[in-house]
Formats: structure tokens, C-alpha cells, sequence
């Protein structure tokens, strides 16, 4: 979709230039879109022109030079983000559908894999950002089903999942059907909402890099980011590094197991060691035992409307986690109203691996280069026991409970200065 009138960015375009060719370290941002789906052997692109497009025909021809084959839908007048869909091949295989001021870097390979998995109808790549506060947000279910989308206008008296909508998709080409004339029509309002009860859509969620470069200052950011080896670094296809952190103690102030929202209370400085992990090359991934849901004092709807509050405080920071996983077992029984088929010793209770190793199989994490950070013992001994590097942070319990005989490779006041060390540390061993 390379229509736009690319306001946002007439700072930068006086106008005289379509957005969609403006150019970001050299080369413009069409032009960085369609070489990425190249070395995902996609070689077909219709692209969908109209204030401008006669630049981009100009510019990318008959696509031959970039190895591709590329056709053109001409806009005589704006069409929206779904209009043109009415002039494609309602035949066609499925395909993939973006807008033309993304600029990204993520394994297509797998998000396609996803797609076929579920079955999809359409599937939407997803992810979180530094302002969901303002921006559209993606509800779903707990296989990823999208189930409504919140809009930004709304008033949110409620905890939200920080999960934003790229703009990225893989279609059935029978979508195109429901485009039944020419007219403006905006892809997510008036299409997408209308089928989520009738079609499986599906959010496939990802820490790659995704950003919208429709302004000057985001621009400016991919600049600095390209340069830095950031772009390419987070896509999937590289060993990622994490950093995994305890949440009760270490994000969160400790007061026992956590049974009330209204208890959840940050540590002092935990956004901003999140938010300085966000612009690291870590991944900030939280594992937490929750035996409160196999005991029966918590239900996992309690448990995850915890975790939409985290989110939602660190959201409004600018911070953001790209994923939490937890454990609902635990292993003694005799409690009463605990759940009888969760009363189990599992391989995702810490200090065993278990939630480590699913985190690593799903964002290919090099477990020997990424770190565990806890206040308890049981935090340290899973570190030890995954092979990554270890933080003790004196907050919460500041390892005292005395579980484990074990020793942390550092101790730390609390989250930031333990994130601190980690990238000192990190700094060192590269300029070594």
C-alpha cells in the first residue's frame, strides 16, 4: 500500500517526494520492504499507488533490477487501506499485505509457518511498543485468536495488554470478495472487525523489528538503529540473548503471593531497567511461578490481569516486556480449593528449565549468552541450572530465604542496577 499522502512526513518531503521513497541509510523505504520479502523468495509484488506513484513506477520499473516481478493498481482517488483490494486476483494464493512506511526485519519464514498452522484466515503480525497508550490495541484470546480490537479513542479504566498491530498480514485471497466496489474503506475498521467472528484471524506476535517510519522523528530513530546493527540483529533467524527476570520482588514490590490486581505495585526503578533493556539487544522475558492458580487462591484470569497491569504501568513509561511465562503447578497437595490435575512436580517450575527452554525455542535465545535476574535463590539456582549468567538483586527477598545453597555471579541494589551490570559487563567482554 504505497498510496499515501505521507502528511506526517511533509517536513521531510516538502511534497516533492512520495513518503514511500524517502530515503532511510541510503536507500528508499519501498525499496528496503521489497528487498527483504526478495530474500524470502517472494518475487510477485503489486504495488498500489496514487499521490505520487508516478515516482514509484519510475523508480522500481517492471521490478526486474531488484529481481522481481512487480504490477501496479493506480488510485484515481484515495481508496484507504482496503479499497484497492477490490482490483486483486480474488484466485490468487495467499498473500502478504502491508503498508508502505513499515520499515522491518523479521523471519517471514516463520510467521508464514504460524499462519499455516492455525489455519488462518488472516493473520496479523503483532507486537508491543513504547506507547500503547495511544495507540490501537489487539485483543485475543490464549491461542492468539483475535477477538476485537480497542481502539486508542476508547477510555481505558482497564489494565491493557501492550499488543499493537504492525500492519503487516498474510491474507486468504477470498478476503478480497468482501471488497465488493472501489470505494474508501479502511483495512482494520471497516474489514478485519467486520469478520473476526465468521474467520479465524489470528495475531502472530513478535519482538522483531517493526516500526512505522511516518514521522520524522521515527525517521531519525531507524537511522540510528539501522546503523547500530539493531534492525538486523533481532531478526529471529540470529541466536538471541535475554535477559529473564523474576517478577514478585524484582519488578514488583514483594508482599507474599500476589492474589489482588490492587496489589501489584512496581519496584522504584523497574521501568527504567526495562525500558534500557528495550534498547538493548536483549529481550526482556519474565518467569514466575504463580502456584497461587494450582492452589486455588488465584484463577489464571486473576493471574493474567496481574500481568495486563504491569504492562499497562510499564506501557505508560514507555517499557514494555516481550513476553511473560509462568508456571501455574506446584507440588504438595492439601490445600484446600487447589486444583487437583495442577498438583503435579512439572519441568517449568523454578528452579527447573523448563520456562527458559520454551522461551529459547521460541525466540531462538542463546541460553549461554542471556542472564537470570531474581531476589530468591531459587531465581540463582535456575540461572545455574539453564548455564546462563546470574544477578541477585537485594529487593523482595534479597536471598534470604536460604532454599539453595547457591552464589549469584553478581549482587545488585535492585533492577537497575542489576540491568546496569549486565550491559557493563556485556560492554566489556566485546571491547576485550
Amino acid at each position: 500500500m504505497a498510496g499515501g499522502q505521507g502528511t506526517r512526513l511533509a517536513s521531510l518531503t516538502k511534497n516533492e517526494i512520495s513518503k514511500n521513497l524517502y530515503p532511510i541509510a541510503g536507500r528508499p523505504i519501498l525499496e528496503w520492504q521489497l528487498i527483504k520479502l526478495k530474500e524470502y523468495g517472494i518475487s510477485d509484488a503489486v504495488l498500489v499507488i496514487g499521490n505520487l506513484g508516478n515516482q514509484i513506477r519510475e523508480y522500481f520499473g517492471d521490478g526486474s533490477r531488484l529481481g522481481m516481478n512487480i504490477s501496479y493498481v493506480e488510485e484515481t482517488e484515495p481508496l484507504g487501506t482496503a479499497g484497492a483490494l477490490y482490483y486483486l486476483n480474488k484466485e490468487a494464493e495467499p498473500f502478504i499485505f502491508m503498508m508502505g512506511d513499515i520499515f522491518f526485519d523479521f523471519d517471514i519464514e516463520r510467521m508464514i509457518k504460524f499462519h499455516n498452522e492455525k489455519n488462518a484466515f488472516v493473520t496479523l503480525l503483532a507486537h508491543p511498543n513504547i506507547h500503547p497508550y495511544d495507540s490501537d490495541l489487539v485483543v485475543t484470546d490464549g491461542d492468539n485468536r483475535v477477538l476485537r480490537f480497542d481502539s486508542k479513542h476508547n477510555t481505558r479504566d482497564y489494565w491493557y495488554e501492550n499488543l499493537v498491530n504492525s500492519g503487516i498480514y498474510i491474507l486468504n485471497p477470498e478476503i478480497c470478495s468482501y471488497v465488493r466496489e472501489p470505494k474508501k474503506m479502511n483495512f482494520e475498521k471497516d474489514l478485519l472487525a467486520g469478520i473476526l467472528k465468521d474467520k479465524a484471524v489470528y495475531a502472530y506476535r513478535t519482538p522483531e523489528f517493526i516500526r512505522d517510519v511516518g514521522t520524522p522523528d521515527r525517521v531519525e530513530a531507524t537511522e540510528r538503529d539501522v546503523a547500530g546493527g539493531i534492525v538486523s540483529a533481532g531478526n529471529l533467524k540470529n541466536k538471541q540473548k535475554a535477559v529473564f527476570l523474576d517478577r514478585d520482588g524484582t519488578i514488583n514490590k514483594y508482599k507474599g503471593f500476589l492474589r489482588n490486581v490492587d496489589d501489584f505495585e512496581l519496584e522504584e526503578n523497574a521501568v527504567e531497567a526495562i525500558r534500557m533493556l528495550n534498547k538493548s539487544e536483549y529481550l526482556a522475558i519474565v518467569v514466575t511461578n504463580q502456584p497461587v492458580i494450582a492452589r486455588g487462591e488465584c484463577t489464571v484470569e486473576q493471574v493474567e490481569e496481574i500481568h495486563r497491569k504491569m504492562k499497562t504501568l510499564l506501557g505508560r513509561e514507555g517499557a514494555y516486556i516481550d513476553d511473560i511465562l509462568y508456571c501455574p503447578h506446584h507440588p504438595d497437595k492439601g490445600y484446600p480449593g487447589e486444583i487437583p490435575e495442577l498438583k503435579i512436580r512439572c519441568h517449568c517450575r523454578k528452579p527447573d528449565t523448563g520456562m527458559i527452554e520454551e522461551a529459547a525455542a521460541r525466540y531462538n535465545i542463546d541460553i549461554s549468552s542471556s542472564w537470570v535476574v531474581g531476589d530468591r535463590t531459587g531465581d540463582i539456582k535456575l540461572g545455574k541450572n539453564a548455564g546462563c549468567r546470574t544477578v541477585l538483586v537485594r529487593t523482595g527477598s534479597a536471598g534470604e530465604d536460604g532454599k539453595y545453597d547457591v552464589t549469584a555471579d553478581y549482587t545488585e541494589e535492585d533492577l537497575l542496577e542489576a540491568v546496569k551490570r549486565i550491559i557493563e559487563t556485556d560492554s566489556r567482554k566485546e571491547n576485550s
